[in-house]
């Protein structure tokens, strides 16, 4: 069965673009292949974090992911730092990795520069990430446009690891995820919906009230038209609610677009606000029921019995390959 392996950092709040472009396609994964989703705290210490933050943020981000429809029966959750894998094979990637191969990652160029210093981490972040995924053996990894270069570098690395030792390492392949809806900033329909907009009314964040979401998409900006009409490039503001409406409730924007007919923007902005709330509430209610429960460290234990079981394996057969130890 084809392995899947994700990670995601515990930084920040997550949005309704992050859900609606990524949590759902990994519920879909996770019905099609083996799936494994990784919290990547240690990526997260690449720069400081407030400990007492980092912990919360890593359960909060736990829980939206069951919250969201993630299913422990069907695949493995855990957090990076409790399986001490990762932190082995990221010493051997970094020790099969070059200086000159790190400072090109286009990431870290943008990170340091103008910087006065910067951590050792950012610029060994990408080791770290291909062992995260090649103790997996895993098939396939989903990644943005931003991560294709990590990807290309995890390649090379457990090519260049297989060629000096042995056949150990599976080559993963890159999946960049179909094109599902990209969700705009609600106060500038032409950028991507972001947690780090300093404008509080751009943004819907996952756990926002029903009064909140009512109040943003309330303010949304539109245009001066009145009509409900999906363009894209004339009607940026009226087209992001339409889509995103389609995205949570199934409807074709087609539909939509008919429902909304000679209704005007207040009665279309109060039906995409009551889409949203519908659709957010019981994946809420499951999120706080978590975060309130014994049952969200017992999923995170059980996920991090099955990952280690996994990922030492194959960090047993790597550190056998290159001759480390004695009991091998």
């Amino acid at each position: 069965m084809t392995t899947i392996f994700s990670g995601v950092q515990p930084t920040g709040i997550i949005t309704l673009g992050n859900y609606i472009g990524a949590f759902r396609q990994f519920i879909e994964l996770q019905n099609e292949a083996e799936c494994i989703f990784c919290i990547v705290d240690q990526h997260a210490i690449t720069v400081q974090q407030d400990p007492d933050e980092l912990k919360q943020a890593i359960r909060s981000l736990a829980a939206t992911y069951i919250a969201s429809g993630i299913d422990p029966e069907k695949s493995v959750l855990f957090i990076q730092s409790e399986v001490p894998a990762h932190a082995q094979a990221g010493w051997i990637m970094q020790c099969t990795s070059s200086i000159g191969e790190l400072e090109r990652m286009t990431q870290f160029k943008d990170k340091s520069d103008g910087q006065d210093g910067v951590s050792a981490g950012l610029l060994t972040y990408p080791p770290l990430m291909a062992a995260d995924i090649l103790l997996y053996n895993t098939n396939v990894v989903p990644v943005g446009e931003d991560q294709k270069q990590h990807l290309e570098l995890t390649r090379d690395l457990a090519e260049r690891f297989n060629r000096r030792y042995a056949d150990v390492l599976t080559i993963p392949e890159v999946r960049i995820p179909k094109v599902g809806a990209r969700i705009k900033s609600l106060q500038d329909p032409l950028k991507k919906m972001s947690k780090s907009d300093p404008n509080q009314k751009a943004t819907i964040f996952l756990m926002d009230t029903p009064k909140q979401i009512e109040k943003k998409i309330k303010s949304a900006v539109t245009d001066s038209e009145g009509v409900v009409r999906f363009d894209v490039e004339n009607k940026p503001g009226v087209s992001n609610l339409l889509i995103i409406e389609s995205a949570l409730t199934g409807a074709a924007v087609e539909e939509l677009v008919a429902k909304y007919d000679g209704q005007g923007y207040g009665a279309f902005k109060a039906g995409v606000a009551e889409s949203v709330i519908n659709h957010l509430a019981p994946i809420q209610e499951k999120y706080h029921e978590l975060m309130g429960s014994d049952k969200l460290d017992e999923i995170l234990d059980e996920g991090a019995l099955k990952a280690d079981a996994i990922a030492s394996a194959t960090l047993t057969k790597m550190e056998a390959a290159m001759g480390l130890g004695r009991k091998r």
